[in-house]
């Protein structure tokens, strides 16, 4: 008899990825034999990083962390419907963090309108931890904008990369 791979999906823009973001992601290993952290396309957001840009600091960020171990990481981009990438991916769960209750509502819903879409890929939801609660990319980036310190928030590439990013952007 042949032994289930779990397989697991964890999505987001990732621009840039956070120590919060490397928190779940760690934290995800736990649940599942293979993670797919997918960076997503986004143009809506308008974000301040490429896909390529995207991918290569998740996976420089998983790297430097040495996050792992039993788990195979794996980082791709997709721009398709989530739940359809997850179903190609052969996944058969969608990982999600929250931080605050606000984050819960859109998560819910979200997770609703996956299951309407397709009930055999399930949405498991990780809180995250008390340490990086309160960490977001938009706010990382807002900090960084205004030459806050945000080092703690983020890895030393991620770190090197955004100040670089704010010196082009003058």
């Amino acid at each position: 008899m042949a032994v289930r791979r779990h397989v697991g999906v964890y999505p987001g823009t990732f621009d840039p990825v956070t120590i919060g973001h490397l928190d779940i992601i760690s934290r995800a290993t736990r649940v599942v034999d293979h993670l797919i952290v997918a960076v997503a396309v986004n143009a809506g957001k308008g974000p301040m990083f490429s896909l390529e840009e995207r991918v290569a600091m998740v996976e420089d960020s998983v790297r430097e962390n040495g996050i792992g171990g039993a788990t195979h990481i794996e980082v791709r981009a997709f721009e398709n419907l989530l739940i359809n990438f997850a179903v190609e991916m052969e996944a058969s769960v969608i990982i999600r963090g929250l931080r605050a209750v606000s984050d819960f509502e859109y998560e819910f819903q979200m997770a609703g309108m996956n299951a309407r879409l397709n009930n055999t890929v399930e949405t498991v939801f990780l809180m995250a931890s008390e340490r990086s609660h309160f960490i977001s990319s938009r706010f990382v980036k807002e900090i960084g904008r205004l030459q806050g310190d945000i080092s703690a928030f983020v890895t030393p590439t991620v770190h090197r990369r955004l100040l670089q990013r704010f010196a082009e952007q003058g």
